[in-house]
């Protein structure tokens, strides 16, 4: 059994001062051993010194990093860091995941044109941020996701945002897909269960 915690559009600290209290006590170190993250930790502010602009993007990079040290991070539109890439592709057990933020999928967060990045990547698991919304699909022998905001930040598409992230379960040729989102004070967990069939990619 393999935990990937999926998160993103963070926003910080221009749309959401930080992380939800309830996730991160949830969210505890020694317990996940792969993070993936669709991007737009934070955004670069003109009233800000690019020196503070680096010491909060670091606070929350290395937050993430005392979680677990396996990070994963895709371009935002809003990132500066041009270490990240625009896309990325790993292996975790039988499954190849994609990432890619999603700004650049036209239109934004049609399924179609998820399932084209898809193929184009070659990738089990899609997942993919920018909408703000959770949504999780299976489609075309795969799965595509998008964990929401991690804060609740607003987005250009809607100011309403419940914080969001997403909790796989990878065992074997399964893998179980929970969404933890902030309604009203309280936590609501709900999920997807998905197992991979000989006709699936096989994960190179």
């Amino acid at each position: 059994m393999v935990l990937v915690l999926a998160l993103g559009d963070l926003h910080i600290p221009h749309r959401a001062p930080d992380l939800p209290a309830k996730f991160k006590s949830m969210l505890v170190p020694g317990k996940i051993q792969h993070i993936i993250c669709t991007g737009n930790l934070c955004i670069k502010g003109l009233e800000m010194s690019s020196r503070l602009w680096d010491l909060i993007l670091m606070e929350v990079h290395d937050y993430l990093k005392t979680l677990c040290p396996d990070l994963h991070i895709t371009r935002g539109e809003y990132d500066e860091d041009t270490r990240y890439p625009e896309t990325k592709t790993l292996t975790i057990g039988q499954f190849k995941l994609g990432l890619c933020h999603g700004h650049q999928v036209i239109p934004w967060g049609d399924l179609d044109s998820l399932a084209m990045l898809q193929r184009q990547l070659d990738v089990d698991i899609l997942v993919t941020g920018h909408t703000h919304q959770f949504t999780a699909y299976k489609h075309e022998g795969g799965v595509v996701i998008n964990p929401g905001s991690a804060t609740g930040a607003y987005s250009s598409i809607t100011y309403d945002v419940n914080p969001s992230f997403v909790l796989m379960d990878i065992d074997g040729l399964r893998v179980v897909v929970y969404v933890y989102e902030l309604i009203d004070g309280e936590v609501k967990v709900d999920k997807i269960d998905f197992k991979k069939t000989a006709s699936t990619h096989t994960a190179h």
